[in-house]
């Protein structure tokens, strides 16, 4: 069993991120123990940190840790992706951001995903066979991509964490820390 005191933690994310579901896993991780370090694509809008969407129009900036052209998923035990409709939408279209969620996903590693970040999963083929859950506008396409769709507020299968809205973010984050400390999952297969 890993100690979360001792875990490095990787929130990948760029402009258009839904606020709270980037800051609140920061800040409870953060008092957990976790080392955590927020990533960006170089071709974010600045180069310092990114910005927040907070429900209906934009929130706060976050504070940029590592460009993602040089992070490793060697460095980390666990990845979050933040949700809102224009962080995954911008991310699915950055290669080197799909390689850093297939690295960490064939590697066994905790991948959780909230609201519309499980598009990232869709985009790198970890849903096919999976149970998840997702925003609730994003349902289809979870099935569509071959996932078993659940309306809970978290579902786990196989490391890879899921939830549907910031509701959710409690047990989403507890999630997180509880599948961390178990340590390190079995490689997983990715559909072409």
């Amino acid at each position: 069993m890993a100690d979360i005191k001792q875990a490095k933690i990787l929130i990948l994310a760029t402009d258009g991120f839904e606020e709270s579901e980037l800051t609140v896993p920061q800040a409870k991780l953060k008092q957990a123990g976790a080392t955590v370090d927020v990533a960006a694509p170089q071709s974010r809008q600045s180069k310092d940190s990114i910005r927040g969407w907070d429900k209906t129009d934009w929130g706060e900036s976050v504070a940029v840790d590592r460009d993602v052209e040089s992070v490793s998923a060697g460095d980390y035990d666990a990845l979050v992706l933040p949700g809102g409709q224009i962080n995954p939408d911008k991310l699915r279209l950055e290669p080197k951001a799909l390689e850093v969620i297939r690295s960490f996903l064939t590697s066994g590693k905790v991948v959780a995903a909230i609201c519309h970040a499980p598009w990232l999963l869709i985009e790198t083929g970890a849903v096919k066979g999976r149970q998840l859950t997702s925003y609730a506008s994003i349902k289809r396409d979870v099935m569509n991509a071959g996932g078993n769709w659940q309306d809970k507020e978290v579902v786990t299968d196989q490391g890879i964490i899921t939830s549907r809205n910031p509701g959710d973010l409690d047990a989403f984050c507890a999630k997180i820390i509880e599948e961390v400390q178990e340590g390190k999952h079995e490689a997983r297969q990715l559909a072409a």
